[in-house]
C-alpha cells in the first residue's frame, strides 16, 4: 500500500514539476506558435456565384432543386406536392401562410400545437419548413428549428421534406454558416436524402430521415 502512494505521489510531483506554477507548459506554448495559414474561404465571394453553387452541390445528392422568384412560392410549392399520394402536409409554426396560398382544395395542413406523437407524424406523406442557413460547398441546407422550421421529428419522419432556401441565406462555406447560426439552438445539418450504403455498399435511401428532398431557391 505505502508502495502504491509512494509511486503515486512520484507521478503528481513530475506532473507538477512539468505544468509549473501557471499550469502552461513548454509544449502549450509551442503548440500556439504553430503557424496556421489555413484558408479562411474556398471559393471567392467576387467571382463565384455561391448560390448556383449551392443548387449544383444539392442536386449532386440527389436533392430536386429549383430556382424560383419569391412571387413564385406559392404555385412552386404546389407543384413540388403534387406528386404526393395523399393530399397532406406538415406545416411547422411560423411557415408563411402565403406559400400555402396555392395548395389544391382539399389539401389537409397540419400544424404541431398540439404535438403530434410520433404514430400520427408518420402518417404525414410531407413537411413544408423553411432553414436557417444553407453552405454552397457542401449543398447543405441547415435548420436550426426555430420559426418555420419546428422541431426535429417534425423532418425526420414525413417520407418528402420541401425546404424554402432564400439566396441570402446561402454561405460559401461551414466557417461562413457557422457564423450566421446561433451556438444555442440545436442544430440539424441535411444534405440529400436520407442515405445509408452501409449494407453490401448498396445505396438505401429513407434510412434515416425523409426518401425525398425537394429545394426551393428564392432570389
Amino acid at each position: 500500500m505505502s508502495e502504491r502512494l509512494g509511486a503515486r505521489a512520484e507521478i503528481l510531483a513530475r506532473i507538477r514539476s512539468a505544468v509549473g506554477p501557471s499550469g502552461a507548459t513548454a509544449a502549450d506554448a509551442a503548440y500556439a506558435a504553430i503557424p496556421r495559414g489555413y484558408l479562411r474561404h474556398h471559393h471567392d465571394p467576387a467571382s463565384t456565384d455561391i448560390v448556383a453553387l449551392f443548387a449544383e452541390r444539392a442536386a449532386d445528392y440527389r436533392a430536386v432543386v429549383k430556382r424560383i422568384r419569391a412571387d413564385e412560392i406559392a404555385p412552386a410549392v404546389a407543384r413540388a406536392l403534387a406528386i404526393l399520394p395523399r393530399r397532406a402536409l406538415l406545416a411547422p409554426d411560423g411557415v408563411p401562410g402565403d406559400w400555402l396560398a396555392g395548395l389544391p382544395a382539399g389539401t389537409e395542413v397540419l400544424g404541431d400545437d398540439p404535438v403530434l406523437p410520433p404514430a400520427q407524424l408518420d402518417q404525414v406523406p410531407a413537411v413544408l419548413t423553411g432553414c436557417a442557413a444553407a453552405i454552397a460547398e457542401t449543398g447543405t441546407v441547415v435548420l436550426d428549428h426555430g420559426a418555420g422550421q419546428g422541431r426535429r421529428a417534425l423532418t425526420l419522419l414525413p417520407d418528402f421534406h420541401l425546404v424554402v432556401v432564400r439566396a441570402d441565406q446561402v454561405a460559401a462555406d461551414l466557417p461562413g454558416a457557422l457564423e450566421r447560426l446561433p451556438p444555442s439552438r440545436p442544430l440539424t445539418f441535411i444534405s440529400g436524402p436520407s442515405a445509408t450504403s452501409d449494407i453490401e455498399l448498396i445505396r438505401v435511401e429513407g434510412v434515416h430521415g425523409p426518401r425525398q428532398l425537394h429545394i426551393l431557391i428564392v432570389s
